[in-house]
This record gives C-alpha cells, sequence and structure tokens, in this order.
C-alpha cells in the first residue's frame, strides 16, 4: 500500500500518517527503488490502534508509552488514569451546568453577571439611586465572587444579605454613597473625608471584619483606590482602619 492507500483504509488523513512517523509512534516502512514508502498490513494495524487509543482521549505521548515495548505503564494503567480524568472533568461539567440553571432560572442576570446566584441576591438589594458610587461599589462583591471559594462566597453573600435585611441599612448605604459621591472633587484633606469613612464603616457588616494587621496598600487595594478621586479613595482607607482598628 502507498501512503495515501493506508490512510483511507484507517480513516486518517496523509498528513496524521508523518505526523506519527515524525513522532516515532508509527515505524517508517521499506521504500521501493522509485523511493515511495511501501506500506504492509502490520503498519495498518498499527496505525488503527493508535487511531483507537487517540479516540479513547489518550495524548500521543501516552500512546507512545503503551505502544513501547519498554513501557513505564501498560494499557490497563493507562485507560484507569484516562477514566478517572474523565470522571473529574464530568463531575466539573455537571457543576457548571448546575451553576448555569441557576442563572437561567433567576431571571435576567446583572450588569455585573454573570455572577453565583446567591450574589445576584445581594446586588437586587443594593440601593442604587443613580448614584455613581453605588454603581462602582457592586463592582466589588462581583470580583471577591469571582476568585472566591464555593464557602467563601456563601460566607460573603449571607453576610451581606442578613446586613440588608436591616431595615435601617438601606439609608445608611444611601447616605454614605451621597456622602462618597460629594467627595469627587474634594481635598484628601477635607475633613468631611472623616465622617464618610465613619458612615462607610457603619455600613460594613461585623462578619466581614479581618483580624490582624492586613496590607491596606495590597495590590488589590491599590488599584481600587486608583480608580477612585483622590478625597474618596482616603475615605475608603480610613473606613478599612476604622473596621479593622489599625491606624490612626
Amino acid at each position: 500500500m502507498r501512503i495515501g492507500e493506508l490512510a483511507a483504509a484507517v480513516g486518517v488523513t496523509t498528513r496524521t500518517v508523518r505526523h506519527y512517523h515524525h513522532l516515532g509512534l508509527l515505524p517508517e516502512p521499506a521504500r521501493r527503488a522509485n523511493g515511495y514508502r511501501h506500506y504492509a498490513l502490520r503498519h495498518a494495524v498499527a496505525l488503527a490502534r493508535i487511531r483507537r487509543l487517540t479516540e479513547l482521549g489518550l495524548g500521543l505521548t501516552e500512546v507512545r508509552d503503551v505502544l513501547a515495548d519498554d513501557a513505564g505503564k501498560d494499557l490497563a494503567e493507562v485507560l484507569t488514569e484516562l477514566d478517572e480524568d474523565l470522571a473529574r472533568q464530568e463531575a466539573a461539567i455537571r457543576e457548571r451546568r448546575r451553576r448555569l440553571r441557576a442563572l437561567l432560572d433567576a431571571g435576567e442576570p446583572s450588569a455585573e453577571g454573570p455572577v453565583s446566584p446567591e450574589l445576584a441576591a445581594v446586588l437586587e438589594a443594593l440601593p442604587a439611586d443613580g448614584s455613581p458610587m453605588a454603581a462602582k461599589d457592586r463592582e466589588i462583591p462581583a470580583l471577591v465572587d469571582t476568585g472566591a471559594s464555593p464557602e467563601d462566597r456563601q460566607l460573603l453573600s449571607a453576610s451581606l444579605r442578613c446586613f440588608l435585611d436591616d431595615p435601617d441599612t438601606a439609608a445608611r448605604t444611601r447616605e454614605a454613597y451621597a456622602l462618597l459621591d460629594a467627595l469627587a472633587d474634594a481635598d484628601p484633606a477635607d475633613p468631611r473625608v472623616e465622617r464618610t469613612a465613619r458612615a462607610l464603616a457603619a455600613c460594613v457588616p461585623d462578619g466581614l471584619s479581618t483580624d490582624g494587621q492586613p496590607d491596606l496598600d495590597n495590590a488589590v487595594l491599590g488599584a481600587l483606590y486608583a480608580d477612585l478621586a483622590p478625597a474618596q479613595a482616603e475615605a475608603v482607607r480610613r473606613m478599612l482602619e476604622i473596621v479593622l482598628g489599625v491606624g490612626r
């Protein structure tokens, strides 16, 4: 057989056959006097086996191990590992579909979406009233929600949800947003900064306080400060000092 006939018999392309030769998966056949490769039945059998193994999901390195006489792993071991990997992928896909279903069942996603259903409920309860700071503030829980573990995500949402259920919270939060909005063009030394910081601190659920002495100038907070006007950034920094019990 010539290379085209071999490829057609097994259902692959001639390019695939040449690639397998290059990787050493398929032995090079003898060449006729005219220089053309001449394939025997054993080459077709070997190529068919490679195809079956790759269709099971084995990578070409794993196929080489299976085919090699001195392979470190036998076929049963490789297939067992593949089955375990597929089981992990299957579980991950089921979890992704569960989250997608929950998002679809929740209705129209928020502007920050997609977020977890728990956080979506929290964002729905946050007061806005056209405040620029209110719109910006919604982005922060979405950022935390993205990087948090499922357990931390639920804890964050539960704490915020419990806090927002307090009848006085909406009023305090609106006041804090208004105070922050008013600092858009203010100097960081403006006396209103301290008042705003204390109003913000009063809006932080107790369950979100952090023990210890965290870095108030880490990269994430630095990016947040840079996204605010100078007086607003100072108010947020001072609020964190109040909540965490550090600084002045």
